[in-house]
């Protein structure tokens, strides 16, 4: 009885819930740096909500840890349903929405934070609506400060979903642009030309924040389309690497993040 009490302290030190007490004990001296950190820390740790205390960010913050053999991973983004409204501005994609334990964006100002130290790769899940999966990760992650618009920095590409961030075509390269919002347009659009339709900011038509350059591929923050409604809309989620340019919005998506 002794050793299960012992392990519960050590382990809500940074794990958001023991036996459904932590969340009500002050925080006092978390370890996990993240969540590739904590898996290294606690071999047999399984997913959940963690705290963590990135060297470069006070105070420390929540996320969800996906802990699998290759490591843990700290979650970016995660999407698998239309509970959470991904329609938001600024303020929002900078500090974070949604409900860790679901459906939520971890915040701009944290995924910076992180990757300021250390050396990060990026993984990025998808699910169309027949539960088809493909993947895609980028080795050498990290995201500029808000000065420069939290800026994309991706690097070598593998997987099975296809670059999207670097674009189905020349010219839509999404790696080191800014993030864009409704209320903060960092897409590159003077217009856009699209067929014959000029379009002055990608995020009037394809909803949720991103880093969009000329708009481009990828854009995993747009309106959640139900099965019978996934095809067509320029709003959805999209990985037009993989699901072509019909504008084939995913069933589901994850983005995450492990240190090197």
């Amino acid at each position: 009885m002794k050793s299960l009490v012992g392990y519960c302290a050590l382990i809500s030190m940074f794990l958001l819930s023991c036996s459904g007490q932590a969340e009500k004990r002050q925080w006092i001296s978390p370890k996990g740096t993240d969540c590739t950190q904590i898996k290294v820390l606690l071999p047999q740790a399984s997913s959940g909500v963690y705290w963590i205390q990135p060297s470069k960010a006070k105070p420390p913050f929540k996320v969800f840890c996906e802990m699998r053999q290759d490591g843990g991973w700290t979650v970016v983004q995660k999407r698998s349903g239309g509970a959470v409204s991904f329609n938001r501005k600024w303020a929002a994609y900078r500090m974070g929405f949604g409900n860790y334990a679901k459906d939520y964006w971890l915040g701009l100002k944290m995924v910076s934070s992180l990757t300021k130290t250390k050396t990060w790769t990026l993984r990025v899940d998808l699910w169309d609506h027949t539960n088809a999966t493909a993947f895609a990760e980028y080795k050498n992650f990290r995201l500029g400060g808000e000065r420069e618009a939290f800026k994309l920095h991706v690097g070598e590409y593998r997987g099975d979903a296809g670059d999207a961030i670097r674009g189905a075509y020349s010219g839509i390269d999404q790696n080191s642009f800014g993030f864009s919002t409704a209320d903060r347009d960092n897409d590159g659009c003077r217009p856009c030309i699209f067929g014959d339709i000029a379009q002055n900011a990608c995020i009037s038509s394809n909803g949720g924040g991103w880093w969009y350059s000329r708009c481009g591929s990828a854009s995993l923050n747009g309106e959640w389309h139900p099965y019978g409604e996934h095809i067509g809309w320029a709003s959805g989620l999209h990985w037009r690497t993989w699901k072509g340019h019909a504008s084939y919005s995913m069933k589901a998506t994850r983005m995450m993040i492990k240190s090197v």
